[in-house]
């Protein structure tokens, strides 16, 4: 039996100095064989080496790692003094087998002094690698005395998906990526001053096999303290921890910083953010009974440290842009993060485009402790399709709530259209979405993505719910609802794996017949975000030659993502994808008939945000359509 403790060390006390011996002996060897700058061939080795085994993995290895490598540049080398160095690396070569799991070799070392110069030939019969039969894994510290759910579900986990389970092949890398992989589940929640304890391999050489044994010692439970704050300057020091979000006492979670330092950056206050806990040191005890039932540490409360980098006070941005649905695009964009007097944001934007031209001005409150704020909007656009030229009027009032994972928001809007027909005449048909309106809303959304700007698992759900009276003609009142949803589901457990993004959409606007509600608030369909394979738009109510909105609005997609692999078998960053939508506009909801669009295409990650670029072929056009899309919104 063979016993191995630590790091594992004993397996190979060599190995480290060998690997960092390799690349030397690889350069010398080139250097060797390699010509000069005058054209000579440089001096020949004063040995080769051979190494023979039915297995290339490990002949790649030990041709490359072998202590007798480092040598064959020693000039006059005499033939006692080769012998006494193969002799002196058989059991380096026996601890490089031995890291990966071969603990029973037949290695022969011969030398052919007839060749000129000599081959010193490397036989080796590895034998059968030893198998993993258990994994041990235990706890110590709070992990292993705490009454709290969460501490059993957190041991259950890093039992789970323990990566060198019983059955498997033993190797020293895998051993050791094991119980880094244990350690870094264990310090990314609630105990980030966790440490490996006990670790140990215990050998059978006989039985070809490996007893796993490791002991985390989680130390105690860490908890979030007050938020200290350090590189703010122009904007008040409670904001970091109000955008933050994190509050005193709760639990420590690795995860919930890396959000709350996404949340500073994205807000718009600050250009660089880091979120630490910084776990205080505590004594180990000595000489404690190994048998005896040690009590769980108490709990540490530890300051939340933000250290910031604030963005400027104001700041324009000029953007150029393309899409397939508006085409090119000129964006100005002008940000005042505190307006005087009032110490609002102010965010200015223009955008011209062939489809989509607007201006707007938004206001916006910093949170107040319970996350509310308060915000204002004023927007001028005129949207442009086939058939309808829509100019749009909004005002906008409310308070929002933005949370970890959900936000929400009220508000009251005014809404006037007016709608130009192809020939530039005003279209003054409640049809075609030429009203106004005064209206009450609430929208509720809930992410629950792995990931803010690049899903690829989780679920997303939104409403909005919104009443008013019309104000053009007859006064009408009218309420409207929409519902979205997006899902990820994955098709296999590894990173390599492949995905199915669900998503649908529905909304109604229900009111009495001939109320003008405004086009802003009715439906229309089609184009990147929506049914590929159709225009922006180019679903609607198709009424006397034009395509017109619709009060009920309908559409589904069904998406497959598969990572295509880079050369180490690993996601390139780069997606196949293949899909099928539907989706349809009308004036009752049994009208509705889904048009479909099917297509493929690809998707590269970007720091934006995934951009896609796709084909499909819109069945009821039968016409092929390119889209191209960038960013991930819900």
């Amino acid at each position: 039996m063979t016993l191995l403790t630590g790091l594992s060390a004993a397996l190979m006390p060599c190995a480290a100095a060998r690997a960092d011996d390799a690349p030397a002996a690889a350069s010398a060897s080139a250097a060797e064989s390699a010509p000069d700058a005058a054209g000579n061939t440089a001096e020949k080795p004063a040995f080769t080496i051979e190494v023979q085994t039915a297995n290339e993995e490990l002949k790649t290895l030990l041709e490359r790692h072998n202590d007798l490598r480092r040598y064959q540049s020693v000039p006059d080398l005499d033939a006692a003094e080769l012998d006494r160095l193969m002799a002196l690396a058989e059991s380096g070569l026996k601890g490089l087998l031995a890291a990966q799991g071969y603990f029973s070799p037949q290695i022969t070392l011969t030398r052919q002094a007839a060749a000129q110069p000599p081959v010193v030939r490397i036989a080796v019969e590895p034998g059968e690698q030893a198998m993993v039969e258990a994994a041990d894994i235990a706890f110590a510290g709070d992990i292993a005395h705490s009454a709290d759910p969460a501490a059993a579900e957190q041991q259950k986990a890093i039992r789970e998906d323990w990566a060198l389970g019983a059955g498997k092949g033993f190797t020293q890398e895998a051993w050791s990526s094991a119980k880094s992989g244990a350690l870094r589940q264990l310090i990314a929640k609630r105990y980030p001053a966790g440490r490996m304890g006990r670790s140990q391999a215990d050998v059978d050489e006989a039985a070809r096999s490996v007893k796993l044994g490791v002991t985390l010692d989680s130390g105690p439970l860490y908890r979030l303290g007050p938020v200290q704050v350090t590189g703010n300057r122009r904007y008040p020091a409670f904001l970091p921890g109000r955008l933050a979000q994190l509050a005193v006492g709760e639990p420590y979670d690795q995860a919930r910083l890396a959000d709350a330092q996404q949340r500073l950056i994205s807000s718009g206050y600050y250009d660089a953010a880091y979120v630490s806990v910084d776990p205080q040191e505590r004594s180990e005890s000595e000489g404690q009974d190994e048998n005896a039932a040690p009590a769980a540490p108490a709990a540490v409360t530890a300051p939340v440290q933000m250290q910031v980098t604030e963005a400027p006070l104001k700041k324009a941005t000029l953007g150029l842009g393309f899409t397939t649905d508006g085409g090119p695009r000129i964006t100005l964009e002008h940000r005042h993060n505190r307006v005087p007097w009032l110490g609002w944001r102010a965010v200015s934007k223009a955008q011209l485009e062939a489809a989509n031209t607007f201006i707007e001005s938004d206001l916006l409150s910093m949170p107040a402790a319970s996350g509310w704020r308060w915000g204002a909007l004023a927007k001028l656009s005129r949207v442009k399709d086939d058939d309808l030229t829509t100019y749009n009027r909004q005002l906008r009032f409310g308070r929002s709530q933005s949370r970890e994972r959900s936000e929400r928001n009220f508000y009251v809007q005014y809404d006037l259209s007016r709608v130009k027909g192809a020939d530039g005449q005003y279209v003054t048909d409640e049809m075609t979405g030429d009203g106004s309106a005064l209206s009450f809303n609430f929208i509720w959304t809930t992410r629950r993505f792995n990931h803010l700007s690049d899903p690829t698992g989780g679920w997303g759900l939104g409403f909005e719910l919104g009443g008013g009276i019309t104000i053009n003609g007859k006064r009408q009142p009218f309420t409207r609802g929409v519902a979205r949803w997006l899902g990820y589901i994955p098709l296999g457990h590894s990173a390599a794996s492949s995905r199915l993004a669900v998503r649908a959409e529905a909304g109604a606007v229900i009111s009495p017949d001939g109320a003008r509600v405004p086009s802003a608030l009715l439906f229309r369909a089609g184009g990147d975000n929506s049914v590929r394979g159709y225009g922006w738009r180019d679903i609607g109510i198709a009424r006397g030659g034009i395509t017109a909105p619709g009060h009920y609005m309908m559409t589904a997609s069904l998406e497959w993502q598969r990572p295509i692999l880079n050369s180490e078998g690993r996601p390139s960053g780069i997606e196949y994808i293949a899909f099928i939508d539907a989706g349809d506009v009308a004036e009752n909801p049994g009208a509705l008939t889904p048009r479909l669009g099917i297509g493929t295409g690809a998707r590269v990650k970007t720091p934006v945000g995934p951009m896609t670029a796709a084909i499909a072929y819109g069945a009821k056009t039968r016409k092929f359509r390119l889209h191209l899309s960038v960013g991930f919104v819900f």
